[in-house]
């Protein structure tokens, strides 16, 4: 009778226990170098979330190369399905993507760079003609670029000056953006004057290079605006090789970068977009329990993730990020522990605390 009665109310704690949603498998199409320090961070950051939010994570870098992106999306392809795959626009190979998975019952999502207004305007948005396009998440990089344009072009203090630009790579939409970004403070400014602006493809050695022939060109200029960290410092080594004392705007979170910003090296510094992957990974996270992101904020969304951050909050980033775990939980960030939750408000903020 005893062991009727244990039997019974064990069949009744498992009938009326919740049932526990399988772990949702996702694999991030990284289309950085996997030694590049910002996307292997990125990695770090969307591991540490996905660890919060169990999920399975599988990442495949794409070295830069085009070719080895593809060979990427058909290895996931050909193999065990997971439930949603993350790819970038990166080289605009976005819409290529979406052919290559059309019918398949992966769902895609677009992250840190989506597909232009041009390229959808020819295949359609997010849910559109590809229905497993789920949407996307990207920062906000026009914002940013504007933003460092701004505070740079204050450093003048009101009088004409020159400024030379380093961008990034011609068909990456993150350095398209961020140069936008400044043309539009640029317009703001007429008494400073664009002289240049070249693309130095993201490296320190590029840009060092560039530097060299165009600092002696141009005797003026005193402005430096670059779209990441690693050009930056190719430009300070050239400029110190010429014995040229100029200000410096840029954007990353390395701890090389955060610490030129500590000693002054660096006047202005745009940081926060390293938690986008993390942030993504709280949409899906919810989109796989039921609770779909498209009702809080949109199927297409932007993180206002990047922010200007003074000298004090580079310490506290330099701190932060130099230990393996930034204790953050992510989950704070999702509908399932906020249920009234109306928008993604994923930030660097509780790192600044």
């Amino acid at each position: 009778m005893i062991r009727w009665v244990l039997g019974l109310w064990l069949l009744l704690c498992c009938a009326l226990a919740p049932a526990q949603s399988p772990a949702p498998s996702v694999v991030f199409l990284n289309p950085g170098y996997s030694n590049e320090p910002f996307w292997t961070d990125y990695t770090l950051y969307m591991q540490d979330a996905a660890g919060d939010l169990g999920i399975e994570l599988k990442v495949l870098y794409g070295e830069r190369d085009p070719a080895r992106m593809l060979h990427n999306a058909r290895q996931v392809l050909d193999g065990l399905p997971p439930d949603y795959l993350i790819f970038t626009n990166e080289l605009f190979l976005g819409p290529v993507l979406l052919r290559l998975f059309e019918g398949s019952p992966i769902r895609l999502f677009a992250l840190h760079s989506t597909l232009t207004d041009e390229q959808q305007a020819l295949i359609g948005g997010s849910r559109e003609r590809h229905r497993n396009w789920l949407g996307s998440l990207v920062p906000n990089d026009e914002e940013a670029g504007y933003l460092m344009g701004r505070d740079l072009i204050a450093l003048s203090r009101g009088q004409p000056a020159e400024l030379l630009a380093f961008s990034g790579v011609k068909q990456t939409p993150s350095s398209i953006l961020r140069l936008a970004g400044l043309q539009r403070a640029l317009n703001e400014a007429p008494h400073v004057r664009l002289v240049q602006a070249v693309q130095g493809e993201w490296q320190e050695q590029r840009a060092y290079e560039q530097a060299l022939s165009l600092l002696p060109r141009h005797p003026e200029v005193s402005l430096i605006w670059s779209a990441n960290d690693a050009m930056a410092f190719g430009v300070i080594r050239a400029a110190a090789e010429q014995d040229r004392a100029l200000h410096y705007a840029a954007l990353n979170n390395s701890a090389r970068v955060l610490q030129a910003r500590i000693n002054g090296q660096i006047e202005v510094l745009a940081s926060g977009h390293f938690l986008l992957g993390a942030c993504a990974l709280v949409m899906l996270s919810d989109h796989a329990r039921g609770l779909d992101f498209v009702e809080r904020g949109g199927k297409d969304q932007e993180a206002r993730l990047l922010r200007i951050i003074d000298r004090e909050q580079a310490q506290k980033l330099l701190k932060r990020l130099g230990k393996s775990d930034i204790g953050l939980d992510f989950r704070r960030f999702s509908a399932v522990t906020q249920p009234r939750l109306q928008h993604y408000d994923c930030s660097i903020a509780a790192l600044l605390d």
